[in-house]
């Protein structure tokens, strides 16, 4: 909204601009028709800025120091481009004329430029910085795989996380193309996403931003890589469950929460030693072993659980494998559960 009233004071400028001209010495009244070229002419070198303007991709920041800003640099180039055209153009009234038209045309471009690039524009002024303050430390960057997964709207929802979640346009034209594929489960899993953040956007105190922008490294660039240079970039971190995006971001030394390796934080430890029941539900890998799963997914290798299939029996942990995929505890039979 605040655009489009710029761009409509911008047009009855340029009109009074063009009235200007056209009243003066500078445009000859005979023949009639010159006159109205030269109001025509303005007003299509005012339209055609707005046009240009309209062509570049969206972008935001502060309205004030837009405006502010914007006409403080538009004024300082109009003055310093009139100094270098003076010993041009000698006539005082076609110079007063390119001086109005080039402080016109550049204030414009300058609020219109500063109210469009909101999270990214930085002044090169000394510990002077135009960024919306955040939450938390670090901006946490969402990722597909996540979205999809859903258990970020429960972590979330715990308050354990209060830092800005950050999503990505490209992550999330990825999303829709997912909810709109051919094949039945990919649409479920795309749809469940666009519900998960539908859920983000409706929780008042969550502070989730749709991010727009994408700097020129990351063109051409697959998803996953432009999630690690777009971390880099906000100096956040990644939010995923993917574990081959984990080893990327890893290598490029961005920081990443992993949900997996989250959930694992929070299961039940078990140490060596110590005794449990659970039901053996299949045959394992080697002789005479059986697997059982906790509640929490974990999976329960059993030696000599074999032939206990369908029963619950009671086990002595004898060592404990984690990794980010999940929890593997392996015990050794002790007896039947009563």
């Amino acid at each position: 909204m605040t655009l489009i009233i710029l761009r409509v004071v911008f047009l009855l400028v340029a009109a009074g601009l063009a009235v200007s001209f056209v009243t003066s010495d500078l445009v000859p009244n005979d023949p009639d028709w010159y006159v109205w070229a030269v109001f025509i002419a303005v007003m299509c070198t005012a339209a055609a800025v707005v046009l240009v303007d309209m062509s570049v991709r969206r972008k935001r920041i502060d309205t004030i120091s837009a405006v502010y800003f914007g006409l403080l640099v538009g004024l300082l180039l109009t003055y310093v481009l009139s100094i270098a055209l003076t010993p041009v153009l000698m006539n005082q009234p076609l110079r007063d004329a390119v001086q109005l038209t080039m402080g016109m045309s550049l204030c414009y471009l300058c609020i219109s430029l500063l109210l469009q690039t909101k999270d990214d524009f930085r002044f090169v002024i000394p510990y002077v910085e135009f960024a919306k303050e955040v939450k938390g430390l670090k901006p946490y960057i969402l990722d597909t795989s996540v979205i999809i997964d859903g258990r970020i709207a429960d972590v979330v929802e715990t308050h354990v996380l209060d830092n800005q979640l950050i999503m990505p346009r490209f992550v999330l034209t990825e999303l829709q193309h997912i909810a709109d594929s051919s094949d039945r489960l990919r649409r479920s899993r795309g749809r469940r996403g666009l519900d998960i953040l539908n859920r983000l956007r409706a929780n008042e105190a969550v502070d989730l931003q749709i991010y727009d922008r994408e700097s020129p490294d990351m063109a051409g660039q697959p998803v996953d890589m432009k999630l690690v240079l777009l971390a880099k970039s906000l100096d956040g971190k990644l939010v995923t469950g993917d574990y081959n995006l984990n080893k990327v971001a890893k290598l490029h030394s961005v920081p990443v929460i992993n949900l997996n390796d989250l959930a694992n934080a929070l299961k039940p430890v078990y140490l060596p030693g110590e005794r449990f029941s659970v039901k053996v539900v299949k045959p394992g890998e080697e002789e005479r072993q059986g697997v059982g799963y906790l509640d929490d997914g974990t999976m329960i290798v059993v030696e000599g659980g074999r032939p206990h299939i369908g029963k619950e029996v009671t086990i002595e942990v004898t060592s404990v494998l984690q990794t980010s995929a999940g929890r593997m505890i392996f015990g050794r039979f002790e007896s039947l559960s009563a």
